[in-house]
């Protein structure tokens, strides 16, 4: 065979190539994509593979953009995703709209190594942010206490903390789950935890667990947090130095006068709270709203999501990209946050107008920055104690799981200058 004409169709083959795969493809995160949820774990995916990925703030309901290859073809076909291609021209009308509307591109680089922290112990309630990552095809470390004290936390960018007590006060179900079976079970691993690790009490060993947690914040890393983990580490970080733990939890004195001993310059996100260290008040502080006297229990409610400048707010406007800016609001320990309890240089993602109800805050540490999210479970508006997990393939399009996972996203984004 001629190797002339050989070589002249590798090269034609090559420009084919070239040609079929030049474009990029716009995934569109308004109300015509068909599942909202799968499309975080594409973008991961590309990232992962090192496939130039970008995030369009404010844009189709925070759209991305990829380049077109065939991994990205696959994934969208398998999954039944939405997709557009971009061409020259669909870049050229984006500049413009970049150049004079609240509209922005964010690039991502590099994909978060990510880590959730809860026990290996089956807990008797699920996880919001372990089921939309199994979802959307994400992957995740799992660490806990062990782990978190022996410096293993190093190694993330980004750690999740769900249904936690860093008090030590085992979650507050002293009151009415204290002859269940699998609340002490539940006592007794973190009793056996803290005993193994050196500790006389849990709350000790919490304590530290809290203040690693902190420095891992400070030192660069990414913090989210929803339901009782919330409140609790800020809890437990003003008041390292007293004892708030009940004699019925932990055989020990609660300290004098704790209350204004409290150290709220310790704290991440809330100042000024009251502590309740009652066990049988199912509450921790007056940081959480009481859903029954907001009337939240028996009238479903909404909150609604801050609109940024995309050019001047690129943090709080990635974690607020959504298809829908009114969002139905969801129980949990922790319901939602009094705005008088938030310290001033937090920044509040949501809120229910007309109320004092914060669902929503975003923060920097240090070098760090952290994410808080009253509630349980975004489609599971009461979620009780050993009630089934949400089905996330009935909710493909949930508003509320989709804050969870613009959160994934952030430590990928790549930093862009400030405009002046």
């Amino acid at each position: 065979m001629n190797i002339h004409f050989i070589k002249k169709g590798f090269f034609l083959f090559f420009l084919w190539q070239k040609f079929l795969f030049s474009v990029e493809i716009l995934v569109p995160m308004d109300e015509s994509q068909k599942d909202h949820l799968k499309v975080y774990g594409l973008v991961y995916r590309a990232i992962e593979k090192g496939i130039k990925a970008k995030i369009l703030l404010n844009y189709r309901g925070g759209s991305f953009v990829l380049s077109d290859n065939s991994f990205i073809r696959e994934f969208i076909a398998l999954n039944s995703l939405t997709f557009e291609s971009f061409e020259d021209e669909d870049r050229k009308i984006l500049q413009k709209k970049i150049e004079t509307e609240n509209i922005d591109e964010i690039e991502f680089e590099k994909a978060p190594k990510i880590a959730i922290y809860k026990p290996q112990t089956t807990e008797p309630w699920d996880d919001a942010v372990t089921m939309a990552l199994e979802y959307a095809d994400i992957p995740y470390a799992q660490l806990w206490d062990k782990e978190v004290l022996t410096g293993e936390l190093q190694k993330y960018d980004w750690l999740h903390l769900h249904h936690e007590d860093f008090t030590g006060q085992y979650g507050k179900f002293y009151a009415f789950a204290k002859n269940m079976q699998w609340y002490q079970s539940r006592r007794l691993v973190f009793e056996e935890m803290a005993k193994s690790m050196g500790y006389k009490r849990t709350a000790d060993q919490k304590r530290d667990v809290a203040l690693a947690i902190q420095k891992y914040v400070a030192e660069g890393g990414f913090l989210f947090a929803m339901c009782s983990a919330t409140d609790t580490l800020d809890i437990a970080l003003s008041a390292q130095h007293v004892d708030i733990v009940d004699t019925l939890i932990d055989q020990t004195p609660i300290t004098p006068d704790f209350q204004n001993l409290l150290k709220y310059e310790y704290t991440f996100a809330f100042e000024n709270y009251k502590v309740f260290p009652d066990p049988y008040l199912y509450e921790f502080s007056d940081i959480d709203i009481n859903p029954q006297a907001e009337g939240i229990l028996q009238n479903k409610k909404f909150f609604t999501l801050f609109d940024f400048n995309a050019h001047i707010d690129p943090i709080p406007s990635l974690l607020t990209q959504n298809h829908q800016r009114e969002i139905a609001d969801f129980l949990g320990q922790t319901t939602a946050f009094r705005l008088d309890k938030i310290k001033p240089r937090v920044l509040i993602l949501a809120q229910s107008l007309g109320t004092s109800r914060v669902k929503y805050i975003y923060g920097g540490y240090k070098n760090g920055f952290f994410s808080f999210y009253a509630g349980h479970d975004p489609e599971d508006y009461q979620h009780l104690v050993g009630d089934p997990p949400t089905n996330l393939s009935l909710h493909k399009n949930s508003a509320g799981y989709r804050l969870i996972l613009n959160n994934i996203l952030l430590p990928a984004a790549k930093k862009k200058k400030k405009k002046t």
